[in-house]
């Protein structure tokens, strides 16, 4: 029985091994020289100047959250193509309906100003 698990358990340790092993070895074989810079908390060249939990504006939210509906769109667009001759009119009909709906969302958003940036 225990034969049966023995590619996921080869599996799960193949992962683990990719994952750690370069860890470690960069661990072991890097350099280590630490120095104020490096350790201060911010390295990007100048010091900071504001809180960090600072609020950011609502609309890089509402951007993002964009570009990630739109981006499914072609998740789901790959798969419909591959298997358009079998799923016939009516996959196609289905699709053409919810490529509607995100060009709709799509001018709807853009006639808003949502993805205006100032």
């Amino acid at each position: 029985m225990l034969d049966n698990y023995f590619p996921v358990l080869l599996f799960i340790m193949v992962g683990l091994a990719i994952g750690v092993v370069p860890l470690v070895l960069g661990r072991i074989l890097g350099p280590h020289r630490p120095d104020a810079a490096k350790l201060s908390p911010y390295e990007c060249g100048f010091e900071a100047f504001e809180d960090a939990r600072m609020k950011f504006d609502v609309r890089y939210y509402l951007v993002a959250i964009l570009f990630i509906l739109f981006d499914l769109e072609i998740a789901f667009l790959f798969p419909w193509a591959i298997v358009l001759k079998e799923i016939g009119m009516f996959g196609f009909v289905s699709m053409m309906i919810f490529l509607a709906i995100l060009v709709f969302g799509f001018i709807y958003e853009w006639k808003k100003g949502a993805l205006e940036w100032e």
